[in-house]
């Protein structure tokens, strides 16, 4: 991670560093130049969700792309997923996505992706901070001349438009092969978020019977007691309905939770093991593979197994898992949090896609949510932070020899996983296994020996 972008793009406070309008005018520059490509005048599409700080983020993003001579696509409150779909359909050479995610109103954040809809390498990142924070030396090698000042018809314009949704409505649909939904009732939790316009329509053009909770944004509201944080909402609105599912998205709706017609719920693990046997009974499911993160829990790597289904893991982030795909060849992947990738259709995680895939599968099965469900178990795990004052190569410490006896103690049926957090002067300690009380004591006696030497 650089100065400015973290595991997602940047993000922080609004109206506070980096989250700053004279900070976006320099995004927004940089990115103009970063992304020119050779071009006269590049194109670049920015779309947001709903909360209040968009509006000033948006214009000035916009300001510093045109003043260096690229023209900007505006395309409104819209999923993530929509912008990585819609800068390739619109052939821009990058996308921008003006969204903090499932964070609250007060905080925003700016995700880039490629002309082709994928999340920037880590290397793009870095050219875009170099720009913004060595910006004479950056424009004399990009531009080659020194710090231009455009003037006259080298300006950019800014293009709003306003049919864009519909590009997204329908390609969405389109993934489930014109399969209609009639008959199944759906609640859906907008988060009072991006997807509040296009997640609804999906649903009711495909036949479903739709229960729509949270999609009355005001830009305040965003992720406030509702989406996927709260899933005990769609969970209420479930039973109390007698509905077949209900699916929570977060505020820019790249994840998604659900749950069951008993009020159970399907975190982003279960999720996986759902689609990949229905990928895989289709022949679909690429190398019978599926990619997901060292959080996942070691439930979904036993129901793979039981279907000869092979399991890879990647550091924690989307983007990491989305490389692993693209580099090996892999169609599904995602993480627990709910970002689920299915790389045939869409280069990001989207929840709406997702939650489709799901009433899809139910529809063409015949079966109830519960039913698919019981491929996955999820066995018990205990996560713990420890504050630490220094963060110290796990593998010199003397607390790794309690960690390799307690994976002895596991005997190959649970999991630990140590790391330091990238963010904080945190070290998180995650255990898996059969029995609650055997992983808690296994959790303890590691958290005393971290903190003994890394706190003493």
């Amino acid at each position: 991670m650089g100065q400015l972008f973290g595991t997602d793009g940047i993000r922080g406070v609004a109206n506070k560093y980096p989250m700053t309008p004279e900070m976006a005018v320099k995004i927004g520059k940089a990115a103009a130049i970063a992304f020119r490509n050779g071009k006269a005048r590049p194109v670049i599409l920015i779309g947001k969700d709903p909360r209040i700080s968009g509006y000033m983020i948006e214009y000035a993003l916009t300001s510093g792309i045109c003043s260096m001579g690229a023209d900007v696509l505006l395309v409104g409150p819209m999923p993530t997923p929509a912008i990585a779909l819609l800068t390739k359909s619109f052939a821009a050479d990058a996308g921008i996505m003006i969204s903090a995610s499932h964070n609250p109103y007060e905080d925003n954040g700016i995700k880039f992706f490629d002309k082709n809809g994928f999340k920037l390498a880590e290397e793009k990142e870095l050219l875009i901070e170099k720009i913004i924070f060595d910006e004479i030396e950056a424009e004399d090698k990009l531009l080659g001349h020194q710090k231009a000042h455009i003037s006259g018809d080298k300006i950019g314009k800014a293009f709003r438009i306003d049919d864009a949704a519909g590009r997204y409505v329908e390609f969405v649909k389109a993934t489930i092969h014109n399969n209609r939904l009639a008959g199944i009732k759906i609640v859906i939790d907008c988060a009072n978020g991006a997807s509040y316009k296009v997640a609804p329509c999906i649903f009711k053009e495909l036949g479903a019977n739709v229960i729509v909770l949270n999609n009355q944004p005001n830009g305040l509201n965003i992720n406030l007691n509702s989406g996927s944080l709260f899933p005990e909402i769609i969970r209420k609105a479930v039973l109390e309905n007698n509905a077949d599912l209900g699916v929570a998205y977060d505020g820019d709706a790249d994840r998604v939770i659900m749950v069951d017609e008993l009020g159970n719920e399907l975190d982003g693990d279960a999720i996986l093991a759902i689609c990949a046997r229905v990928l895989a009974k289709k022949g679909k499911l690429v190398n019978r593979t599926v990619v997901a993160t060292i959080m996942s829990n070691i439930g979904l790597d036993l129901s793979l197994k039981e279907e000869k289904i092979s399991l890879e893991r990647t550091d924690v982030g989307d983007r990491n898992v989305v490389e692993k795909m693209r580099k090996e060849g892999h169609v599904l992947g995602g993480e627990q949090s709910g970002h689920i990738i299915f790389l045939n259709y869409s280069t990001t995680g989207d929840g709406i896609l997702t939650s489709l895939q799901i009433a899809s599968a139910m529809k063409e099965s015949g079966k109830k949510l519960s039913e698919l469900s019981k491929v996955f178990s999820k066995k018990p795990q205990v996560l713990v932070n420890v504050k630490v004052k220094e963060k110290k190569p796990i593998e010199s410490l003397e607390a790794s020899k309690v960690i390799a006896a307690a994976e002895k103690k596991l005997a190959g049926k649970g999991r630990i996983l140590v790391r330091y957090s990238g963010t904080q002067n945190l070290i998180r300690v995650m255990v898996e296994g059969e029995k609650e009380s055997v992983i808690e004591d296994i959790a303890s006696e590691i958290v005393e020996a971290l903190e003994s030497e890394l706190n003493g």
